[in-house]
């Protein structure tokens, strides 16, 4: 079973080593801009490391958008991250469900996703897994409801889409943590990798407040039981640094491991 966490880039094999972690997630920009990815100097370092690479795309990414000033961007960020992360060896690129804002109609999100798979394939083909995850906020989002996963799939299944499932954001989106790796694979049909978070937020309460496994809001067994039921490699997004990261990782080896 792998299990990490979230890293600072600047050099996430030695973050890692410093967690005991098997895999690690980093973005490879700023998440809030636009900006494309250069090469990395350690790029070869990373490609032979026995670590598990995963690569978040910056947050600011939204194809599923109405407004064409951010949709457009968005496609094209996306391509350039997903060519970065390939050139590291990485696993999947995981990007966010996206939204469309309020009023608009949800259904054109669904579109948009699948012409942002259509731009990849005209631009060559996405290089590795794109990873969708589901989100925590927002009434007009197209992966915090089940039901609207369940659509969005439909436009993007067929392009081999893969799957993040984020606890936290599960938790804090309205979804039961009870026996959701079972409903989230009879839309998805996979799970490519587990976000194991704990949430500071409430139920349903639309919080992205990811906390340390244990000290926020969720039954820490419900996610360790996701982990199990997935079998997919998991990442902590936790707070503490080295320290809290490094408590969760040894509390999900020892009970997720069992």
């Amino acid at each position: 079973m792998r299990i990490g966490a979230h890293v600072d880039s600047a050099d996430p094999l030695a973050e890692a080593a410093a967690r005991g972690a098997e895999a690690v997630q980093f973005f490879l920009t700023d998440p809030q801009k636009y900006n494309s990815p250069k090469p990395r100097e350690d790029a070869e370092r990373i490609r032979a490391s026995e670590v598990d690479v995963f690569v978040h795309a910056p947050y600011i990414i939204n194809v599923a958008s109405p407004n064409n000033r951010i949709r457009i961007p968005s496609r094209k960020l996306l391509m350039a991250h997903a060519r970065a992360a390939a050139e590291l060896g990485a696993k999947g690129l995981i990007v966010h469900g996206g939204h469309v804002g309020a009023g608009a109609d949800l259904e054109a999100g669904f579109v948009n996703w699948r012409k942002a798979f259509e731009y990849a394939e005209s631009e060559g083909g996405l290089p590795l897994p794109v990873l969708i995850e589901n989100t925590a906020g927002g009434d007009n989002a197209c992966a915090r409801r089940f039901d609207a996963l369940a659509r969005l799939w439909e436009a993007v299944g067929s392009f081999g889409a893969g799957f993040c499932l984020d606890t936290c954001h599960a938790f804090a989106g309205g979804e039961d943590l009870v026996g959701i790796v079972d409903r989230v694979k009879a839309i998805t049909g996979r799970i490519d990798l587990i976000h194991a978070n704990d949430s500071k937020g409430g139920f349903d309460s639309g919080q992205d407040r990811h906390d340390n496994l244990g000290s926020g809001k969720i039954d820490t067994e419900l996610v360790v039981a996701a982990i199990r039921a997935s079998g997919a490699p998991a990442i902590v997004e936790t707070p503490g640094g080295v320290e809290g990261q490094t408590a969760d990782i040894a509390l999900l080896r020892e009970r997720a491991g069992n």
